[in-house]
Order: C-alpha cells, then structure tokens, then sequence
C-alpha cells in the first residue's frame, strides 16, 4: 500500500500470562489517593486480581469490606515487566472501573525514577461516572500540542479557560500536562460498560503519539486479524506531533501500568462539583460504592514497527 513499514506482534498479555508478566506495586500513591495497593498474594486472597471463567483478566477494588472513616481502601496497581520504547499498544477492555470517589488509569510511564523526565501517557483516565475519556501527556519542558499538525477529533483541556497545549508536568508550578478530551460518551464510564466495552490503541513513534478508541461493534478488522494499520483506522481522538516535541527526548523507556485509586489528587479535588453524594472520604467506607471498580481485559498486545527495505529499480 506504498507504506515503508509494517507493525508486527511483539508481546500478548492475556489470561494465559497477563499476572507473570506484570508486577504488584505496593507504595504509597504518588497522586495522595486514600487507597492501599496490595501486594498479588493479598490481592489473590481477597479476589482483587484473577482469571476469570470466561478466560478474562479482572483487577479491582475492594468491594466487600465496611472501613472506618479515614482508612484507605484496598486496589490493585500493576506494572508490565518489558520495558517499551515506542510500539502498537493495543487495549480489549470489556470493563473499564468507574463510580464516584474512583480515578482509574491504563498508562505508560518512563522508568527514570525521577518524574516526568521521560514521560508518562495517559491512555484511559477520568474519574467518578464522567462520561468522556482523557488522554494525557507529562513530560518535561517544551514539549507541546500542535493542534494542526496532526488532526484529532478530540477537545484540548483548558486551563484557566484557555486551551492548554503545553505538556510540561510538575515543577514550581505544578503544571498538568497537555490533556485532550474524549468526544465520545462511551469512551469512559457506565456508558463505555453498557456496550460491552471497547478497544483502546495507542501509537508511538517518531512520527507522534495517537490514540484511538472504538465501540465493540466497530473495531476495525484489521485488528481482530492482527494486522493492525493505523492508517486506515481516520482521524485519532488524541495526537501529539513530533515538530513541537521531540518524541524520542521525551518519551523514553516505558513500563505498561493499569490501577485503580480512590479520592486523591483528581478525584478527591473534584468531588465537591461532582454531583456525588457526601464528601469523598464517607463515600470511601461503603464497599457497595465500588462494584464498578473493576477492569475486565480481554486482552493486550503490544505491535513494533518493523521497516521495509524498500528496492527501486532503473525500470
């Protein structure tokens, strides 16, 4: 089809493989959430992490347990062993955790140690039952959106009500990074559940950083041959250009992460405007709050670009 490459299968995390392939964090959560990330023997006797019957991978939060208030609840958050330098990231979520005072996240993270030095990509976020999904970049200084560059369909976040395109994160002014909102009510929350899910991909390459999400019943089929090609699939949701930021500089030596955290920084900020009862902290103690809180992955495979040698001929 006149392209020099061609994404070709690296990695499948499913429930043949998905928890030896990923490993159990079990600190404190860097965004002050008042969750409690176990470990994967805690996390299997308290059925927070399995395979389910229908050979599905499930993490979640606990939702059978009374707390007193101010006690942290228990969650899952894993991280993928492999180390990735841009790829094919592609998501085969039937589940996406949701619920008032819950703050999910399927990202990737640059393993420096010190953050965001090499980046961090938001893929899947929200919080609470929002119904949009964000896709998020952190990296460090000047690095930015160009919003022509490469066309999305989705809306940049706003910053004092003007569009924020500057993905720089942190520092004396804890700055957010560049967000790009979601167009589509079933990109997160009850109503991307209610239709059976979806699937998430994620591109990164010298080219950019896209993201695309798809109802269950239009996945494109190239993915379910697995022969992916993003060229044919339109415009991204998100995108991130290479011309205001050098992908290679700042994105670098990625882990894959998924969890579910409760309250902190986004979530627990927001609670009072978001139309949730109580405050976060009372809505924390009632496990039946969180029989939302859950992922349901079917499966995630991780494509490399491989280069075509390409011979053209005095003909």
């Amino acid at each position: 089809d006149g392209t020099s490459f061609i994404w070709v299968l690296q990695d499948t995390y499913d429930h043949t493989n998905f928890f030896d392939s990923f490993v159990y964090y079990t600190g404190g959560d860097p965004t002050h959430g008042t969750v409690n990330y176990v470990d994967n023997a805690t996390a299997a006797a308290n059925n927070l992490s399995y395979i389910s019957d229908r050979n599905t991978v499930i993490m979640k939060g606990d939702d059978t347990t009374w707390l007193p208030l101010g006690q942290n609840r228990m969650s899952v958050r894993v991280s993928s062993k492999v180390t990735y330098n841009t790829g094919l990231f592609i998501l085969d979520a039937n589940h996406a955790p949701w619920g008032c005072a819950v703050w999910p996240a399927f990202w990737t993270l640059g393993n420096t140690g010190i953050w965001p030095q090499s980046g961090e990509i938001d893929i899947i976020e929200g919080v609470h039952d929002n119904a949009h999904n964000q896709v998020t970049w952190h990296t460090q200084a000047n690095c930015s959106i160009t919003p022509n560059a490469i066309p999305f369909t989705g809306t940049i976040g706003q910053v004092n009500g003007v569009n924020n395109t500057n993905c720089e994160a942190g520092g004396a002014g804890n700055l957010p990074g560049c967000g790009v909102i979601e167009w589509s009510r079933a990109s997160y929350g009850p109503d991307f559940d209610a239709q059976s899910g979806g699937v998430f991909a994620m591109k990164w390459d010298d080219d950019g950083i896209a993201v695309w999400s798809f109802y269950r019943v239009a996945v494109p089929q190239d993915i379910f041959d697995g022969t992916p090609d993003p060229s044919g699939w339109g415009e991204p949701v998100a995108a991130l250009a290479p011309d205001n930021c050098n992908i290679s500089s700042f994105f670098y030596n990625h882990n894959i992460i998924f969890d579910i955290t409760f309250c902190g920084d986004w979530a627990g900020n927001s609670y009072a405007t978001s139309g949730c009862p109580g405050t976060c902290p009372e809505r924390l103690q009632d496990p039946s709050n969180f029989i939302n809180a859950s992922w349901d992955l079917n499966s995630l495979k991780v494509y490399r670009r491989q280069n075509i040698p390409t011979v053209v001929s005095s003909a």
